[in-house]
């Protein structure tokens, strides 16, 4: 039976099925290059005989070849230094969603609620396809349907369109059978493979007939069992007879002909179906799973993808590689256990992590775009992981905050002395860097949120947001002369001159900020430390008008040698709004009205009467305090 590894089997000749692999993968592409040849890949020779390099044509014959320009296949191949036998077999291949004649309509065609592997679902402008598994996005968590790029994608589709079940050939009422939206799609010599979200749908992992949920993953062998259940052909079984297949197959304009890895299976001879088919057009997308001691197990072998073209008497199926379709579309067999359940850290108070409405006016955080969404790091079902008065979106790409949004109760802070840091223990420690990048150089531990910002309430309360704040969730890498520089002051201090001189209704704030993730931060030990810095500071009026004020702290000279240094290069700038979106990539459209750059007429304290500062621009210098508008 396929296991996640086994050993390599041994030709004839003394080569190993490993060494025939390397070279199916070095020279697959340029063996597709001729018109006849229609797949290459490893197989048994005449069915039953030594291990070779078996190929696939659309046609045999010496007049034929001459005809298409085509070359003859030698007998054998040298591959690394030894002779390798051939073996051509005439066969064709075409994507497997072709609709058959009309059948009779069974509860894998029509609209099911929950939905489950082995039914029909397609996207709004194609036919009908297969649902192969239910799986997960591996960053947010999401349920999502595992089929194929010609299923879900096709020639006209894009990312975000409607996917509905059953597909439209089976039921064209769109509107009634929305079931999730496009996510992710590949074409290419990794699969033809896709996720949609699952949407307005319940969704039951089992697959249909067969019972079984999917949770593990194999890599097949030679003469492994599968079966599969279709939309088309129900469950069928197969053998696998050849593998590490590039098949070459045309899926019309504009996608056109494209190299596919994939392995092929053949019916099981101790089961073939009445008619012998177990690939027709509706198939595509099923999921084939390891069939061991006349029993389905739980692990995915493959991803049903095409079968024989008409007139092509040998009948066969191709299947993608689980491992290659989840490399490209990011995605796991089983839900993460969120942490909320898995861990749990000692507490006076719950942890209900920032609050929107502390200041008596909405102040959300900031929008996501799908791809940060989809790196979010998440928590039971939120994109932001709460702490004592403030939360966290931590980036699972960058392991640090994206951002981390926290209140401040001016009238109740607690002054307490510091903590030690440490993991989250709620947070799968891959997600955070913890003391090893800070040993022995000069990157030093710096808070997003400031502890003094959250240490308020009583005592107990504001012990824990303390604890809270150191940990490394709340850090991210600064250069050590950070702390020496002048200009860290009066960064550190932006809350304070807020809590003077702005014109506060009371003595609270709701403070964002955050790294800005750039494609030019400098790598270190791992980890990209980032070039620049961002807050954002919002209150609350004595005319009850809600105010938004946004800086931008730049150490970029610094960190071109972590091991020399410049005088003072940092470089605070106060900004809009619009700019700081554009810097970080995040939405802040629900508060442009409380800009104060953008609306001057919100200003309440004025640039001082020495200050060099344009009030007119969206991006200005801030070199002391009196530059600052408020």
């Amino acid at each position: 039976m396929a296991k996640v590894t086994r050993g390599s089997r041994q030709s004839t000749g003394g080569i190993s099925e490993e060494a025939l692999r390397r070279h199916i993968r070095a020279k697959g592409a340029d063996y597709l290059q001729d018109p006849n040849v229609t797949s290459v890949g490893i197989g048994l020779k005449n069915g039953d005989g030594p291990i070779c390099i078996q190929f696939t044509v659309g046609t045999k014959g010496d007049s034929a070849i001459e005809s298409l320009g085509s070359r003859r296949i030698p007998e054998a191949i040298e591959v690394e230094g030894q002779m390798v036998p051939t073996d051509v077999l005439q066969r064709a291949f075409r994507p497997s969603f072709e609709i058959v004649a009309e059948e009779q309509i069974d509860l894998r065609r029509q609209r099911l609620d929950p939905i489950r592997p082995g039914v029909s679902i397609a996207h709004t402008a194609e036919t009908a396809g297969t649902l192969g598994l239910i799986v997960f996005d591996r960053a947010t968590g999401a349920p999502c349907v595992l089929s194929n790029w010609h299923v879900l994608n096709g020639n006209v589709g894009k990312i975000g369109d409607t996917i509905v079940q059953p597909g439209p050939y089976d039921d064209n009422n769109i509107t009634l059978n929305v079931a999730g939206t496009l996510l992710r799609s590949h074409l290419g010599a990794a699969g033809d493979c896709a996720l949609s979200k699952v949407q307005q749908r319940g969704y039951d992992r089992s697959v249909f007939e067969l019972n079984v949920v999917p949770a593990r993953m194999a890599r097949v062998a030679l003469g492994d069992k599968v079966v599969k259940s279709g939309r088309t052909t129900a469950v069928t079984r197969g053998v696998v007879r050849r593998v590490d297949v590039m098949a070459k197959i045309n899926y019309g304009i504009p996608a056109g002909e494209q190299a596919i890895g994939c392995f092929e299976i053949g019916p099981d001879p101790e089961d073939v179906p009445a008619d012998g088919e177990i690939s027709k057009g509706g198939d595509s997308g099923s999921a084939w799973l390891i069939f061991d001691k006349g029993k389905t197990t739980d692990i995915f072998a493959g991803l049903h993808f095409a079968g024989e073209t008409n007139g092509t008497s040998d009948e066969h199926a191709l299947a993608c590689y689980p491992a290659s379709i989840q490399k490209k579309l990011d995605f796991v067999l089983e839900p993460q256990t969120m942490a909320p359940t898995a861990v749990q850290i000692e507490g006076i108070v719950a942890r209900r992590g920032y609050d929107a409405g502390f200041l008596g006016a909405a102040v959300p955080e900031p929008g996501l775009s799908a791809a940060q969404k989809r790196d979010a790091v998440n928590f039971g079902r939120g994109q932001t992981i709460p702490y004592t008065h403030f939360s966290v979106c931590l980036s699972a790409k960058r392991r640090m905050a994206r951002y981390v949004a926290w209140n401040i109760d001016g009238s109740r802070l607690v002054a307490l002395p510091r903590r030690g840091f440490s993991i989250d223990p709620r947070i799968d420690a891959k997600y955070q860097f913890g003391d090893a990048l800070y040993l022995e150089n000069r990157v030093d531990r710096g808070h997003i949120a400031r502890r003094a910002d959250v240490c308020w309430g009583p005592v107990a309360e504001a012990e824990q947001a303390n604890r809270d704040s150191f940990y490394f969730t709340n850090i991210a890498p600064q250069h050590e002369r950070f702390n020496q520089s002048s200009r860290k002051g009066l960064w550190g201090e932006l809350e304070n001159l807020v809590f003077d001189q702005a014109d506060l209704k009371d003595l609270k704030l709701s403070v964002v900020g955050g790294p800005v993730f750039g494609t030019e931060d400098i790598e270190y030990r791992d980890a990209l430390i980032p070039r620049s810095f961002w807050k954002m500071l919002a209150y609350l009026g004595k005319d009850d008008r809600l105010r938004c004020a946004a800086f931008i702290l730049s150490q970029e000279k610094l960190l071109n040698d972590l091991e020399s240094l410049d005088l003072d290069p940092f470089r605070i700038y106060q900004v809009s709004l619009a700019e700081l979106a554009r810097k970080t990539e995040l939405n802040f459209d629900l508060l442009s009205d409380a800009d104060i750059i953008s609306r001057p007429e919100l200003v309440t304290r004025p640039v001082g009467p020495e200050s060099l500062v344009d009030t007119t621009k969206a991006v200005t210098v801030i070199r002391s305090e009196r530059d600052i508008r408020l």
